[in-house]
């Protein structure tokens, strides 16, 4: 990570001079104006068909047992109706989380063993259960998508249902001060404290209409930056919220007011960090980046309360106890 920002958002690559910026803006004002142009005149009825599921998540996990409950029921109460989950040789309690999940048909559980093999996972999702689903979104474990001016998130995507991706920008949530947590409580509710901008990094929900190209240098980040060929071959880099056209590098984000964030609860405590970011392995990385530098250069951006996942949380402590037997009021 290395970057500036502007008003609204945080670049995930340093602006090198005032000239550059300038130039990068120009180009992508461009670029943005061609894609929409490309858009308007072929792709406007390139519409979702019916399929057996609108909204899908795929992710890849390794050891997460500890927070797969909280992030699934989430999920669900935004809308989203089946899990692709890769398994990247966990040895934790993972099976005896998910055992309801997969018996109820919410979970497809595919074995993953193979090292820093994230994208390679997301491949096969696409190429498996493209048919079985309208979009596919790839979050992680530490994820959690809100939709702030809707409440579920396919009432937010059928806004999008002519683009071949939609991008949902970061935003970074750290410690809250926290060196260690009960393992009990709630990712949602426990961290609260954010940047005071959106992270120009996010990820994507696939429009499964579209067709994607693995070859696509564009797509080697897919999860980041997805891009989407319709029938007549070309390809389209992802949106965002504000139907600009996502390029790497370039976008500006102008908004005003955000409509959709993705909560990235990256440290959690800071014990959780060590524990988990700095000590295992990782699904994407071979060599683990995640160290004391890497943390304090997140951690030291933490300055504004953030609590736009708590309209959802009455509801998620509710299904929780419903599904630990606890009782509901």
């Amino acid at each position: 990570m290395n970057e500036m920002n502007n008003k609204n958002v945080y670049f995930d690559r340093k602006r090198k001079s005032r000239v550059y910026t300038f130039f990068c803006l120009m180009i992508y004002s461009v670029a943005n104006i061609m894609y929409k142009a490309i858009h308007l005149f072929f792709c406007k009825k390139n519409k979702n068909i019916s399929k057996k599921y609108n909204v899908s998540i795929c992710a890849i996990f390794k050891n997460e047992g500890r927070y797969l409950k909280e992030w699934l029921e989430y999920y669900k109460l935004i809308g989203v109706e089946h899990f692709f989950l890769y398994n990247n040789q966990s040895d934790d309690n993972y099976e005896e989380i998910l055992k309801d999940y997969i018996d109820s048909g919410v979970v497809t559980l595919i074995m993953w063993p193979y090292q820093a093999a994230q994208i390679e996972a997301y491949q096969d999702c696409i190429i498996q259960f493209k048919e079985l689903t309208n979009w596919i979104g790839f979050v992680d474990i530490d994820e959690f998508v809100v939709p702030i001016e809707d409440d579920k998130i396919g009432d937010f995507l059928k806004k999008y249902d002519s683009y071949p991706s939609v991008k949902i920008y970061w935003k970074m949530f750290g410690t809250s001060g926290l060196l260690n947590r009960d393992k009990t409580s709630f990712v949602t509710e426990d961290f609260i404290v954010a940047w005071d901008k959106l992270y120009e990094v996010g990820k994507c929900f696939y429009n499964t209409s579209y067709d994607i190209d693995f070859n696509d240098p564009h797509n080697k980040l897919m999860h980041h930056c997805l891009w989407g060929k319709f029938k007549g071959g070309i390809s389209l880099p992802p949106v965002n919220s504000k139907y600009d056209f996502c390029l790497d590098g370039l976008e500006t984000y102008s908004y005003n007011k955000t409509v959709i964030q993705c909560n990235h609860y990256f440290t959690k405590s800071y014990s959780e960090y060590i524990e988990g970011k700095m000590s295992k392995s990782d699904v994407f990385f071979k060599d683990n980046p995640h160290d004391l530098d890497y943390f304090y250069r997140h951690e030291l951006k933490g300055v504004c309360p953030d609590y736009h996942i708590f309209k959802y949380l009455i509801k998620l402590k509710l299904k929780m106890l419903d599904k630990e037997g606890g009782a509901v009021i």
